[in-house]
Order: structure tokens, then sequence, then C-alpha cells
């Protein structure tokens, strides 16, 4: 290769060209080059016949003359051989400035010996190819008390520096390790978090192998209290961004990291193995089986259970070919599950009640929009009542009440009543609902689950044991006492008078109304509402449904499927009926 390499710099100053003539060692293809404290000193020749550091072949007084065109076999054996033993043994600063990027080799280097952890390292060069020099690996790299061989084979490169004429090595963070690409580093030490067998409160294994659903849900657990449960992290040598985290320019402005530069990490050598920690979630391993079953229906199906008088979560199930966890973090409109806590707003306020007359006419239109209710006869109630609107659902009965309320009158409620939005610390990742301050028709669009409500079947299955129970219980899958963290509390609890008529309008949903063919044959004190919302883009709506029985409050959600009763009230009445 004549002329200057593509990645020309400064160079090696002349000390440091003296001092590795000095050190030269002569090394032929094949022979090993080992780590050592002391190296001999040697004349060598070049492939030409002339003597390095001398000038044997020209005349007395004559410069040397500027060698051009790319190295010969020979002088990349050599510059190969006195690198690597220079490398071996620990000469960091030698080596360096044995390439055309003595910065960044110096500093690949010391990583390899400081951060990677290699100690001992022989270094065995193999027969050039052209310009190009494999070489074999035989390190150890050590972390605290463990101990491992690592080896691997890499490659690198000789080139002439275009100005002196002298060979050095082409410098790439793959000649320290084929898979180091730029802008990394080799790191030695535990590597992720330690991972957790998670038990139910009985102590049941919950094996991901059993229970797919919560495959997520225990890689967020192990993520979190993997430490706290008494794991231990795995010994790894892998690679990683040589940028810090954190790192800041001159200006004091964060650097961006440079993705086209550092790859995502990779582990290259295990030194231990990690240890799982065992940690107690308030699942229930007979409910959770029920509720992947029940999910396994439908495509993308996802189901929550949880207990009204604690808050604990049962079962969290998703019937999902991406993996995302829809039950806990999904974020889509719930369609009329949300009525429960418009009711429970509007009976607050006084603005309805279970046998009052509230009309259900076939169109209302607000907020320059015209709704309606599309269905038969039973939608044009006039002289109904709350009861008769909410158990069939009706729309127009709850867009009527718009011209009543302020904007943001749902939002502060489904805060401050449910706990929305608040925040949840559940111990995993979680959505814990979105009902944004909205105006005209969107505001309108809100109190029957559409406009920019967002719930899932998390929250949803929360609304329906908050009605149970009365009181705002935050939802939570590890115990408190674990890291003591603080749970969300709701500001303030629903009128007594309202939450016994939302049970009464729930019961009577569940008997007679939209909910009543998937609840049929349900004893004890039930209730239950219907969803159906519609998505932009989807030719079925997404279907939802929420529920309770006894201690027991579900939710489903089943997306662009259809009616609510019809496809997700089946899911939550079976998980009910097994376990409430």
């Amino acid at each position: 290769m004549a002329g200057s390499h593509r990645r020309r710099h400064a160079g090696p100053s002349v000390s440091a060209r003296s001092a590795r003539a000095r050190i030269a060692v002569l090394v032929g293809a094949g022979a090993a080059v080992v780590g050592a404290a002391g190296f001999g000193a040697y004349s060598l020749l070049d492939d030409d016949g002339t003597r390095r550091g001398g000038s044997a072949l020209t005349a007395p007084g004559s410069p040397d003359p500027v060698k051009t065109g790319p190295p010969g076999p020979k002088e990349a054996a050599r510059a190969a051989g006195d690198f690597l033993t220079a490398w071996a043994g620990g000469r960091t600063e030698i080596a360096a400035g044995m390439t055309d990027d003595r910065k960044a080799a110096l500093a690949a280097l010391t990583s390899y010996r400081e951060d990677a952890g290699v100690g001992k390292v022989k270094l065995t060069p193999g027969k050039p190819r052209g310009t190009k020099v494999p070489f074999s690996v035989d390190a150890e790299v050590s972390f605290k008390e463990l101990v491992k061989p690592w080896a691997y084979n890499s490659a690198l490169e000789v080139v002439r520096d275009g100005r002196t004429g002298e060979v050095e090595i082409a410098w790439e963070p793959s000649v320290v390790h084929p898979k180091l690409g730029e802008g990394e580093r080799l790191r030695t030490g535990p590597k992720d978090a330690p991972p957790v067998k998670a038990v139910d409160r009985n102590g049941t294994a919950l094996d991901p192998d059993t229970y797919p659903s919560l495959a997520p849900v225990i890689a967020d657990l192990g993520e979190r209290y993997g430490a706290k449960a008494g794991g231990t992290p795995g010994v790894k040598v892998w690679t990683e961004s040589a940028e810090p985290a954190d790192a800041h320019d001159e200006g004091g402005k964060k650097k961006k990291k440079d993705d086209d530069k550092a790859g995502a990490p990779e582990t290259l050598l295990e030194l231990s193995e990690a240890k799982p920690g065992t940690l107690k979630t308030t699942l229930d391993a007979k409910v959770q089986k029920t509720a992947e079953e029940v999910v396994s229906r439908h495509s993308g199906a996802a189901l929550v259970a949880l207990k009204p008088s604690t808050g604990e979560v049962l079962a969290v199930a998703n019937q999902a070919g991406n993996g995302f966890n829809t039950a806990l973090q999904g974020s889509s409109a719930p369609g009329s599950t949300m009525k429960v806590v418009t009711a429970s707003m509007l009976m607050d306020k006084g603005l309805a009640a279970p046998g009052e007359p509230h009309p259900c006419p076939r169109y209302k239109a607000y907020g320059g929009w015209e709704f309606e209710n599309v269905g038969d006869k039973s939608f044009t109630i006039q002289g109904g009542t709350f009861t008769e609107s909410f158990t069939a659902s009706c729309n127009t009965a709850f867009i009527s009440m718009a011209e009543k309320l302020e904007d943001d009158d749902l939002t502060q409620h489904a805060r401050d009543v449910f706990g929305i939005g608040l925040n949840w610390q559940t111990g995993v990742t979680t959505f814990d609902g979105a009902v944004p301050v909205q105006s005209d028709a969107q505001m309108a669009s809100s109190l029957i689950g559409q406009g920019g409500v967002r719930m899932n079947p998390l929250t949803m299955a929360s609304v329906s044991a908050t009605v149970k129970s009365g009181v705002f219980r935050q939802p939570h899958l590890v115990p408190q006492e674990l890291d003591g963290r603080q749970f969300a509390a709701a500001p303030r609890t629903m009128k007594p008078e309202t939450a016994q008529s939302l049970r009464e309008l729930m019961a009577a949903t569940a008997s007679y109304g939209t909910a009543a063919e998937a609840m049929s044959g349900l004893t004890g004190d039930v209730g239950a509402k219907t969803g159906s919302a519609e998505v932009g883009g989807q030719e079925e709506t997404n279907a939802w449904f929420t529920g309770y029985r006894g201690d027991l409050a579900a939710a489903a959600m089943v997306p662009n499927i259809g009616h609510g009763g019809e496809f997700a009230g089946p899911l939550v009445k079976d998980v009910l009926a097994a376990h409430g």
C-alpha cells in the first residue's frame, strides 16, 4: 500500500521509533510471543537487505532513502512480532507507538488490561497473508477471585508510513478482539441484574415455560429486585461503548451516543453463571393458569385479575405474538367500560341516580359533533331511568351530561377517586391510565371511554375493584414490605351512597343488561360492565369487559374483534367462575 495510510496520524516520535528498534525481536511466522518483563535487543535486516537502524547499503553521509510500496512478508511478520511482543509483555505505550493511531491504541490496550481484567496473555502470530497477519490469543481473565482462560483469534494489518517509509500497525479496535467495534471497549464484571426465581403467594414456582405470559414480568422483576431477592449476577466479558453514559463535551452539554460506531453490547466470555434469588409475588398460580387458558382463545387478548380488598394482582395474561405486555402496559381507549367512572362522577355531583329519569335519545349533538346510538329500539328510551341507560350502555345518556360539566371534571374524578394516572408502584413496569383534560366533542367522547382516554386491563380491573371495595387500593405484584416503596393513594374516596349505587348498577348490568349473557350462571355478589371501543384503522371495535365476584375483580381486552360482552366477557366470566 503506497503512500499515506487512510488513517494517517503523526505517528510515533523519533524516540519511540528508536525504542521500538532497540526492543525488536526477530520472530518467524508461527512463533509465539509471550508477555515478559524484558526484551532482547537485535539488529534486523529489511526485506531488501538494508540493515534497520543503519545504512549498510548506502554511501557514507547519504540520507537513507524513504521506502515506498506495501510492506513485504518479512517486514509484515517482523512488525507484527514487535507489536505483539510489546503488547503481550504489558508495554502498552511502546506497542501503541508502533501503530498509526497511538492515542486510540494506547486507550484500547490499557483498557484491555484494566477494564477487561486480562492478566497473562500469549500472542502467537500466524503466516502473513500479504500485509495482514493473523494471530491467536491465549489469555487469562480475572475478576476478584475468579480466573478463567480465554482463547480467540484476531488479525492485524501492517502498512507503511508514507512520510518515513517505516512499517507500522494499522490500528483498528478489532485488533484487540474481532467483535470490538469503533467506539467500543471490553469490560469484565457482573453483567446485568441477578435473575429471580419468582414464586406465587403460596410459594409455587412461576416458571415462564408453564406461564408464558409471565416471561416479561419475571424479567422485569429480575431487573428491579434481583439483588434484593438474594441473587447474584453472572460475571462476564462484554463489549460496550467506550464513552461513559454521562460523558459531556467541553461546553458541558451531554454528548450523544453514536450508534453507528458502537453496537449493542455483546457477551464474549462467561466467568461465572448468574444465581437467581427467590422473589415472592402476589400472583396466584391457580388463577394465573386459568387466565393463561382463557386468553389463548383470541389473538392479542389480555387479562388482569386482582383482589379488591388488598389491590394484590393475582394474574397477568397476554396472548400477544410480539411479546408486548398489553395487560399491564397497554394504552388504548376502553370504550363503555369507562362509564363506570363517569357514572360515579355524575352520581357524586348529583347529576344522576339509579332510579331517576335519564333519557337515552337516538342522537345527541355536542361540541359540533352529533353522537348516535347505533342499535335497536332499546336505545330510544326517552322516559328511561339512569339504571336503564347504564345497563343498556347508552352513549347519548352520558353525552347529554357534557353540557353540565367542566372540562376537567372527569380528569379530576378519575385521578382523585380511582387513582388513574397516579404513578402506581406495582413492582413492575405499568401504564396507569390517562384521562386528559379535553373540551367540546373530545370531552364528551371521554365520558364514554373514547377521545383521549387510555386504559388497559390492569387499570380497568382496578376500576371494578374500587367499586367493589368502595376505596382505591393501588394494584401491586410485589409486596410493599420487600422494598418499602410508597403506594399511590387516591386523594379522596367516593361517597358511600355512590359506591353502593354503582354496585347496584353493575349488578343489574350483569343480571339483565349488556353483560348478562357473559355473566350467566354466576352466583354471589357480582357486577360487570361491557365496552366496545372504536379504533382508527380497524375493521372491528376492541372488545372490553370488567367485572367482579366476591373478592376478585378482573378485566379483559380483545383487539379488533367486536362487542365486549360477546368476546371479552366470557374470558372474565371464566376467571371469576373458577376463583371468585
